[in-house]
């Protein structure tokens, strides 16, 4: 039951108080569960269920949970707002938790990237995907660290939008699990030693 509530890399390392902010993009819906765009929810729930909790709280037009991890907080969210409206949700929850942008963490596909890769970064422009770029223009930087999932170009001429929608391939789908667990790796350590750390170990 979901419960509804008004309302270059430098080694930043968070005082103990300060939160941090994961968000996983994708669409809401069941038609969308399992589609290429939906990598950033399958991370998140994924991670969720590493620190033992699960998405049951709406906030902010977004499904929030929270966990505790090396004494650091972290708030969880997946934004239902569809992924061209994600900074809405993503803008309100960063004010509302006071979390500093080098604490918030985008994990998204990226179609530029071979599938199975992963890249984190410090910042960077969206690329053309359209959650960040709706992230970006909300939050009016781009100064804040992402995790990039790849999910491989289209094949032949099929066009990219519809591709991300689609279902991973049964080869693909066999494998997911493992880049799934590897990317909370990624975001735990980043959380746990600092974003410089997790990129010389997961980045490749």
């Amino acid at each position: 039951m979901i419960e509804f509530v008004d309302q270059e890399p430098s080694e930043h390392r968070s005082s103990p108080g300060e939160p941090y902010l994961i968000v996983g993009l994708g669409n809401p819906g069941r038609q969308y569960r399992h589609n290429r765009h939906n990598i950033g929810f399958m991370a998140l729930d994924r991670l969720a269920g590493r620190l033992g909790t699960s998405f049951t709280r709406l906030e902010s037009k977004a499904l929030v949970t929270k966990a505790d991890y090396e004494n650091r907080r972290l708030v969880m969210a997946k934004p239902q707002t569809y992924m061209n409206l994600s900074g809405t949700a993503v803008g309100s929850l960063a004010r509302f938790y006071k979390v500093p942008y080098e604490n918030l963490l985008v994990v998204y596909d990226d179609v530029d990237l071979p599938f199975g890769s992963l890249r984190l970064r410090p910042d960077g422009g969206s690329a053309g995907q359209k959650g960040m770029a709706s992230i970006i223009e909300r939050l009016g930087t781009e100064e804040f660290p992402r995790l990039r999932l790849g999910i491989g170009r289209p094949p032949g001429r099929m066009e990219a939008a519809d591709y991300v929608l689609q279902e991973f391939s049964s080869h693909e789908a066999q494998v997911l699990p493992e880049i799934l667990e590897r990317a909370v790796e990624a975001v735990l350590t980043y959380v746990a030693s600092g974003l410089v750390t997790a990129m010389n170990q997961y980045n490749g």
